[in-house]
């Protein structure tokens, strides 16, 4: 009988032929779907105008053309802050901002979700209902804040609030909840490792999933950092934001704004691709616990 039941059971699991064609096939079309919308960018940058402006627009291009691609290096070129200075202020938000998040981040999670100390679940709550709050509803209170620690037209204005996102607290004190057993914590504990010797060499290669998903969502978020009401110099704005005012120009720069879509994008596009894995395998356990 035991027997039978392990031959049933193991049977169970697997699926047929017809079940994993099915699935393959949905997540095809989902696949499809996605993948649209870039691939509808890339097609509308190598159009030229007269393509463009066609009614009903076409999903592909009859007479490629990386006109579009020269006309923006022209447009960049041309600009009174040079477009290097744009790409400079981009990056630099984006490390450190993400470099930033991942720290506090880190620390603020293994201290709540492995260190017990009075008042960490009610802290936690806090953090979680700090979720529900959109940026837009806390914009006046960060303005007058940013304005009193002498922060505006500075990077800090866009940086310091990026540290502080409690989304990547969340995510990472999930994770580690779910994927680092406390044991294992204890037993170095006993052999006199510090908490920062534990936190560094124990828990963060046991989270590596979790800290680079956080660091897809920070950089993302960050490099596509248009337009800021802490940001007033031209000299400190962001990339988006000098490619946003090219998109303005009207119907003569509308095909140096469709290739400036496709250079606004690539870089996301790669940062995800190259750590889509980790992103999956943290979806999957973050949110669960034993």
């Amino acid at each position: 009988m035991a027997k039978l039941r392990i031959k049933k059971s193991t049977h169970a699991l697997n699926r047929s032929l017809a079940g994993d064609m099915s699935v393959t096939g949905i997540l095809v079309i989902f696949g499809i779907f996605m993948a649209f919308p870039m691939v509808y960018s890339v097609v509308q940058s190598l159009k030229p105008l007269n393509e463009l402006w066609m009614f009903p627009p076409r999903f592909y291009v009859v007479n490629p053309t990386f006109q579009n691609f020269s006309d923006l290096f022209y447009l960049m070129s041309t600009s009174w802050v040079p477009f290097s200075r744009y790409i400079f202020n981009t990056i630099f938000i984006s490390v450190c901002g993400t470099f930033g998040n991942v720290m506090l981040a880190s620390f603020a999670a293994y201290a709540i979700a492995k260190i017990k100390f009075p008042g960490r679940k009610t802290l936690f709550s806090i953090i979680v209902y700090s979720l529900m709050f959109n940026s837009t509803v806390t914009s006046i209170t960060n303005f007058l804040t940013m304005s009193m620690l002498g922060w505006v037209d500075t990077y800090l204005s866009i940086i310091v609030p990026a540290i502080a996102s409690p989304m990547g607290l969340y995510l990472m004190k999930q994770f580690m909840d779910t994927s680092v057993p406390d044991s294992v914590l204890e037993s170095a504990r006993l052999d006199g490792a510090s908490e920062w010797k534990i936190l560094w060499t124990l828990v963060m290669p046991m989270v590596k999933p979790a800290w680079m998903t956080l660091i897809i969502f920070s950089f993302q978020g960050l490099w596509n950092q248009g337009a800021s009401v802490y940001i007033f110099s031209e000299q400190l704005k962001t990339f988006p934001y000098a490619i946003s005012q090219i998109m303005t120009g009207g119907i003569a720069r509308a095909g140096a704004s469709a290739a400036s879509a496709v250079i606004t994008m690539i870089v996301p596009i790669v940062v995800f691709v190259l750590s889509q894995s980790q992103v999956i395998q943290t979806m999957s356990s973050s949110g669960m616990k034993d």
